[in-house]
Order: structure tokens, then sequence, then C-alpha cells
């Protein structure tokens, strides 16, 4: 007999436990869905009319459900006790000091989340890793709650990851690709992993919901974004050879997408990746790699990452040469700020690194992004490559409220994400606005070049020459 779900208690508020608990909610109004953070500023704010995250729908399902089904609160204690499931969605940052540090995935929030939930549990309880990990973390979960775990109080553990794209991660959740389930192979993991899938099978159709063991689970959630960065790093390596041949990355990658053994999708050349989950994801699978004596297989995927940085210091390479060599006290607007369009998260943007660049060689950086605070873009650019002193960093970086203020007596302008809006700015306005001449930096393939050409603009685009 399967387990009923009757409440669920999901421990972390951010980018995959809201939005996927939410969803949760949403979809099956009959469970109680609780979210809990210990940060209480972040839950008032999703408690609020204005959410801590950004992501196109999400007001919408939060808004419907929220004192109805779905609940926020500090109150960690409780929501464990009365969940029957609990999502343990916490953060696992790569480790900046350490062994590993740098690419190993910092588990204290793991570990700590697990302990909590032994030593608060009064009943059994399904938990579920939904964090992205390393291999085998389930195992260490697994320990932690068997060696705290009573007569009476059992704990199965599940591996349930995430595979959702910022921008479009309500879509995602609605109509997953896939909803994958990992579980030790016994009757009662069987059992918990059917729980969890009944719950999916509310609005999933049963046969995109995959059944694996522990390990398969957590492995396919880092291969599956170590592949599609890799196609984004691939297609970038390309992009350099175009520019210096005079073939365009845009054909090219048009022609290798209509192979039905490629396909379209992640072959858009660009300034580079960024993001919470591939450059973290890829780096702990090069640890791993180590770990387990693969220095060739670490080596290789080590290189995806490695040309993802070089793709950024390549571009504002171009962007100084083009600038006669030298943008010192030059104006550079910088367009976008998030790593994507379609969210405020900034983590791992390619921005941060132009930006960085920029103000090294001294140059004067404005900077517009319809959905990142002013807040964050000076905590991200603050750090020991520029400087920690936020009053410092203002005199060289301005932060401005449109595209139009921030190209106002530029002498070049840097797409650094895709934002729709850009693509129907007045250049013609902005043009008039700037120093002459007048260049633009497409590093996300998304301006009419030629349109631009006719203005005036001096046009430099990745992956096409400029002979």
């Amino acid at each position: 007999m399967t387990t009923q779900v009757k409440k669920i208690c999901c421990l972390g508020a951010g980018y995959v436990g809201g939005p996927t608990c939410a969803v949760i909610a949403y979809k099956c109004p009959h469970i109680q869905v609780t979210i809990v953070d210990v940060n209480e500023t972040r839950i008032n704010a999703w408690n609020s009319d204005n959410l801590p995250i950004y992501e196109p729908g999400l007001d919408k399902v939060v808004f419907d459900r929220r004192g109805k089904n779905l609940f926020f609160t500090t109150e960690v204690e409780k929501a464990i006790n009365e969940a029957d499931l609990i999502f343990v969605s916490v953060n696992t940052p790569t480790k900046k000091a350490g062994m590993g540090a740098g690419y190993a995935a910092d588990l204290a929030y793991i570990e700590s989340a697990t302990r909590q939930i032994a030593e608060v549990a009064r009943s059994s309880k399904i938990v579920v890793e939904k964090s992205t990990v390393p291999c085998r973390t389930a195992e260490s979960m697994r320990t932690i709650l068997e060696a705290n775990s009573h007569d009476d109080i059992r704990f199965d553990i599940l591996s349930n990851p995430e595979f959702l794209a910022e921008g479009t991660a309500i879509n995602d959740l609605l109509y997953p690709d896939r909803v994958l389930i990992g579980g030790l192979q016994t009757p009662e993991g069987y059992k918990a992993q059917q729980a969890l899938a009944k719950i999916y099978e509310q609005w999933v159709p049963k046969d995109k919901i995959i059944t694996t063991n522990l390990w398969s689970s957590e492995l396919s959630k880092l291969a599956a974004n170590a592949l599609l960065a890799q196609r984004i790093s691939s297609i970038n390596a390309l992009s350099a050879i175009c520019e210096a041949t005079g073939a365009d990355i845009d054909e090219v990658a048009y022609a290798c997408g209509r192979d039905s053994r490629i396909g379209p999708r992640f072959l858009k050349a660009s300034v580079g990746f960024g993001g919470s989950c591939f450059q973290k994801d890829i780096l702990n699978l090069v640890y791993l790699s180590e770990q387990l004596n693969l220095p060739e297989v670490a080596a290789y995927w080590k290189q995806v990452v490695d040309l993802n940085e070089y793709q950024k210091k390549r571009f504002v390479s171009r962007i100084i040469k083009t600038l006669f060599n030298t943008i010192t006290n030059k104006r550079i607007a910088v367009l976008g700020f998030a790593f994507k369009k379609d969210t405020g998260d900034t983590r791992e943007s390619a921005a941060i690194t132009l930006c960085k660049d920029f103000i090294q060689e001294n140059a004067r950086v404005n900077i517009y992004d319809p959905k990142v605070s002013e807040q964050q873009i000076f905590y991200d650019l603050s750090g020991p490559e520029v400087t920690y002193d936020i009053k410092d960093l203002k005199k060289r970086v301005t932060v401005v409220q449109s595209a139009y203020e921030a190209s106002a007596n530029a002498d070049a302008i840097v797409v650094a994400t895709e934002w729709d809006e850009f693509k129907e700015l007045d250049f013609e306005r902005i043009y008039k606005s700037m120093n002459k001449p007048a260049f633009i930096f497409d590093g996300r393939l998304i301006l009419d070049a030629e349109k631009l050409k006719s203005v005036g603009f001096r046009v430099h685009t990745i992956g096409r020459a400029n002979f």
C-alpha cells in the first residue's frame, strides 16, 4: 500500500524550493504545503505582494494558493513535525576553502537540515533530496537519519532533482520533460518512490515520471547540466573561429542544428553561460572524477568551464582593442546584469566578469537591468578583484533606470543579457546621445547589426568577423 502524503514541508525558500512547492500546492489543493526558511526577511517577502524571486507566472501560482494550502513560515520545527514528506532544498554552494575548494559542493547546509529533521521528527518521514548535490549525498543523509532514528520512527530517503531553467521555471514545473525520483532498491524505497510519484501524477503523465536508484538520480542532474554547458562552450569555441575566418556563427549553428542527431537547442553563441547550476555542477563533476581517480575525465569536464571563462575574457579583449586599446575614463553602457533574461538572478553572470574587467581598466560603467536591484549589483561587483568599498566602487559604477540613461554620453554599449526590450530600443535616439564613434558590442546575438550600422553605429557581434 502506498503512503498517502497529506502534508509537505520544504526546507529552503529559494529559487528551487519556492517555485517547486508553490506549483505542487497549485496542482494538489488537497495537500498542505509549508515552505520554511530561517531567513525571516525572505519569508516576509513570500508573504507580501512583492515576492523575493522574479519568475514569470510565479505570482499567479503563489497568490492563488497562499493562505489556503500554501504557507510560508520561519517555524521550522513545527513544519517538520507535521509533515509526511520533507523536501530538503537548501543551498549547496561551491566550497571556498578547505579540501576541494573551488570545485566541491559545500554540504554544510544539507547536513544541518538533515540533523534538524532527525532531532525534531516525532513520526516517520519521507525525506526528499531536492538540492543539486554530489553523488552519494543521500548516503550521508541516510546515515545521519538512521543513526538518530527510533524504533517507531523510520526515514526513507529519495532523490528528486530539479530540472528548471530560470525564466521558464513555472512552465518547466507545469509541463516537465521528465520527473526523476531516485530511491533505494528495497520494498520501503519503492513505497516511498510511489508516494512521491502519486503527487506528481496529479498533473504529470505517468510515462514522464522516471524512477531510478538513488545514485543514478543524483548523477543525472549533474550530467544533464554538464552536457548542456558543454554544448554552449562548444558553440562558443566555434564562435572564435568564425570571428577569425569570416564565418557567421548563427549560420553555422543553424546548419548544425538542422541535423536531427544534434538539434537546435543550446547552440546560441554568447559571451558565456552563467546561473547557479552549470558551473557549480561541472566543477562538482570534476571533483568527483578526481576523487574517483579519473584524471582524464576530470580534465575533460574542466575544459568546459575553462572555455567559458576564455569566452568572457576574449570578449573584453575585443572591446578594449576596438576602443583604440584603452578604455581608461571611457563610459561603457552595460545593458543587462542578470545571467539570462526573465530572471533577476545574477549568480555567475557573465556581466559580473565583464564589469569587473572594465573597472580594472579604469573605465566608467553605467549598468541597467530591468530586474536586478542596485544593491545586488554593487554586492556582486565588490570583492578582492576590485574593491570592498562600495563608496569607492560608486566612483566608477553608476546603476541607472533605463537603457537610454545608461547610453547617454557613452563611448560604447555592451549587451550582456538578452532581455527582449533591448531589441525594441530607439537606437537612433541612443546614437545621438553617445560619443562618436559610437560602438555596440552584442554579446548575445540579439540585435540587427545591419540596421544599427545604417544608423551610424560600429557594430561588433560575438561569432562574426569585423573585416
